[in-house]
């Protein structure tokens, strides 16, 4: 062979190596990234190619598939009371992608998991049609419609926990969406979407976990296990040295207080008539920094709480001065909360200072109803010990048979709670936010906490309380519960 045919046929060899290689690359390093890019539309339309699995609550599914005509994509979603459970389901939309749970367990939804892989092997010898696995949650379907029923119209959020194990019962946002309605991709469906997508009142965020508020007095919870837990007080009847007017610390700014008789108020008639001045002052002696360690053991500044849907963190500040510290211990200043990390901290006081861990899916099966995972109660921390959430129990329980909780009472059942009216605005000029949080407990131990919170409401605001908008719906929560165990 001479010299010319040579190099060309080294040139051409090295021309197929390569090619060779960015064909493996392709297929085999790259293959993943490539068949699940957006822009690829075999990966949606193979979504939609068969029924999807199902989102089941106590037996029941909530959701479901139908035929669609005149499209690439063969099902499209259903949805059983969307706008009840879309805090729950998330959406699944041919066109507009999908969300929390819909999202997260995709892969078993659609049958694509890699732990449905022998269910799909089966199915190529038996001619069964590929389907779907289930995703089993936590939820109480009474519990959630009482709460969605009784926050109605207004602005709200409710997430309920049962403390013993930490699964969700109830996650509620209002107002809500129906899924259904733009789980197509046709132009009603686009139409749907832009007006959801653009509307002011927020209807496809999730409030119960994905948005944070001041939580007002609800937070003093926190504070008096801070003190409890440190030592700055170890009597709960006892006399704290709180001088009326009490002036934040390094200021000449006096707190103020909405009831009477807070001037040394013990710290079970400070939360009983929710004392500012009380609670500042405690967190002042508490120090920032052991304020910062109390609240993080029961959940805040934790950005990777998972449902499995992630919740938004919520917030105790690390670097504020010692009067936004005094603030911050009453609910306000910078302190910002999700009423999913007030649900756990009723939850942590209910269960005798043990947290445990949020979670929303108990199992997940096979499309012949195998189980193929299922969640373990997991402890998260031990914000307190038995004893001081024990002391914490009697103050919250003195909230709601003396104090400004009294229509969260249930016959029979022993009920605490704490009430709480978060100021926000520039100046405190918007309406304030209504919070309640609690707990039930009956013979059988604590079988529930809720927190509520209520955006804004037509009350005039000096009408607006946790005690009068927020507890009635706690108190229908916690109720749907303990009957749904009798």
């Amino acid at each position: 062979m001479n010299k010319p045919l040579r190099r060309i046929s080294i040139f051409c060899g090295l021309l197929i190596l390569a090619l060779l290689a960015r064909t493996n690359w392709l297929q085999y390093v790259k293959a993943e990234e490539l068949a699940t890019r957006k822009e690829n539309r075999r990966v949606s339309i193979a979504q939609y190619a068969q029924e999807r699995g199902n989102i089941i609550v106590q037996g029941n599914p909530i959701t479901g598939s139908t035929v669609t005509d005149g499209s690439d994509y063969k099902y499209k979603r259903t949805y059983v009371d969307g706008p009840m459970w879309a805090p729950v389901t998330g959406y699944a939309s041919q066109a507009f992608g999908s969300t929390q749970l819909e999202s997260l367990e995709d892969g078993i939804l659609t049958g694509n998991d890699d732990r449905l892989f022998f269910d799909r092997t089966i199915g190529m010898f038996t001619g069964e049609k590929k389907a779907g696995g289930n995703v089993v949650t936590t939820l109480n379907a009474a519990a959630q419609k009482a709460a969605f029923e009784k926050l109605g119209n207004r602005k709200g959020a409710v997430a309920a926990l049962d403390p013993r194990t930490g699964a969700i019962l109830a996650l509620v946002s209002t107002p809500s969406y129906d899924p259904s309605s733009f789980a197509g991709n046709s132009k009603t469906d686009e139409k749907a979407w832009v007006e959801l997508k653009d509307s002011e009142d927020k209807k496809l965020v999730n409030r119960a976990i994905r948005e944070t508020y001041p939580p007002g007095s609800t937070f003093k919870v926190v504070t008096a296990a801070a003190a409890l837990e440190h030592g700055v007080v170890t009597d709960i009847e006892a006399k704290t040295d709180t001088p009326e007017p009490y002036i934040l610390p390094g200021t000449k700014t006096p707190m103020k207080n909405h009831s009477e008789g807070c001037k040394e108020a013990s710290l079970n008639e400070a939360m009983r008539i929710s004392c500012n001045s009380v609670f500042a002052n405690l967190g002042d002696k508490v120090t920032r920094d052991k304020m910062v360690e109390t609240a993080e053991k029961f959940g805040f500044n934790d950005d990777k709480i998972d449902t499995p849907v992630r919740a938004f963190a919520s917030v105790y500040d690390k670097t504020m001065s010692k009067d936004g510290n005094a603030l911050s211990s009453i609910g306000q200043f910078n302190t910002a909360a999700t009423p999913l990390q007030m649900a756990m901290v009723a939850a942590a006081v209910a269960n005798d200072g043990k947290l445990m861990k949020p979670y929303m899916v108990d199992r997940l099966t096979s499309p012949n109803a195998d189980d193929i995972d299922r969640h373990k109660p997991e402890e998260m921390s031990r914000p307190v010990s038995a004893e001081n959430a024990q002391k914490l129990q009697a103050m919250m329980v003195n909230v709601v048979e003396n104090g400004s909780g009294k229509k969260a009472r249930i016959n029979g059942v022993t009920v605490g709670g704490k009430t709480g009216t978060a100021q926000h605005g520039e100046k405190n000029s918007k309406k304030p936010y209504a919070w309640f949080i609690s707990y039930a407990k009956t013979d059988q131990g604590s079988p529930v906490a809720v927190a509520v919170v209520i955006e804004d409401s037509s009350a005039d605001r000096e009408d607006i309380s946790g005690g009068g908008l927020a507890a009635p719906v706690a108190k229908a929560v916690m109720e749907a519960v303990i009957k749904g165990q009798g």
